[in-house]
């Protein structure tokens, strides 16, 4: 029987790592057999987090230091992962931020650091791997976790920054799928709905949200934790060979309606 999810000796990139959706999105790529390498900004989290998936899988595991704003430290963290494995087959571009502000009170600092971080660092990851690893192996596997605040706008958490960035995240799947698709690389991208992570759940445990989620999310809920798994594994596969460009809401239904 063909196992279509099965990863086993390839080597998956995760940024934002360190906590929340990245190290759950990690743990279901080494849950199929494929190496991780770990990458945030905090070296002493994905050290943690790669010795549990070691010991939890039993597949080799790194943590790396990177800083997706700053190029030297990209460009330093895929030339490492290369030392070490010699090819990257994977990349999910999961690191970012969010912040709540009003649009009219928000300063430029703030939207700027949006931009920064989820759209830019997005790019300068995606445009070091694919240089560094997947266009010269004619094979590879991004995938952009955007938002379904990407697709959509909203009426009870002023965003504007993150909706921006995010939308930005959507379209740059689009660009760098038609740009790449040829020479092998896939790039799709995820879109969550509301999912607890150390930057949600204070706004997610409010009592109004709560009211709010059962009015607009058709299954009344939150994410659980593993519900985004099947969707990576899918996009990382390697038998994936014709899904390219595509943007994938993983939101209970709230951007159908």
């Amino acid at each position: 029987m063909k196992n279509y999810f099965d990863l086993s000796g390839r080597v998956a990139v995760v940024t934002g790592c360190s906590s929340g959706l990245g190290v759950q999105m990690a743990r279901a790529l080494a849950s199929q057999g494929c190496r991780i390498v770990a990458l945030a900004r905090r070296k002493e989290k994905v050290d943690e987090v790669a010795a549990a998936v070691t010991a939890d899988f039993g597949v080799e595991a790194v943590g790396i230091r990177c800083d997706i704003t700053d190029t030297a430290s990209v460009e330093a963290a895929v030339d490492e992962v290369l030392a070490r494995f010699g090819r990257i087959d994977i990349l999910v571009n999961n690191a970012g931020t969010g912040g709540v502000v009003p649009a009219e009170k928000m300063p430029d600092e703030v939207f700027l650091n949006e931009v920064n971080v989820d759209l830019t660092g997005t790019f300068k990851m995606a445009r070091t791997v694919a240089a560094k690893a997947m266009l010269p192996a004619g094979y590879g596997r991004i995938i952009n976790i955007a938002s379904m605040y990407g697709l959509v706008g909203n009426k009870i958490a002023p965003a504007a920054a993150y909706h921006a960035a995010k939308g930005g995240v959507v379209n740059l799947t689009r660009a760098l799928a038609a740009e790449w698709g040829e020479r092998g690389i896939t790039v799709n991208g995820i879109c969550p709905g509301y999912f607890y992570t150390p930057l949600t759940t204070e706004t997610l445990n409010s009592d109004f949200f709560k009211e709010y989620a059962k009015t607009m999310i058709p299954l009344s809920r939150y994410g659980k934790e593993g519900e985004l798994d099947t969707c990576v594994l899918f996009l990382a596969s390697p038998f994936s060979t014709y899904v390219n460009g595509q943007n994938i809401s993983v939101d209970g239904g709230y951007t159908c309606m």
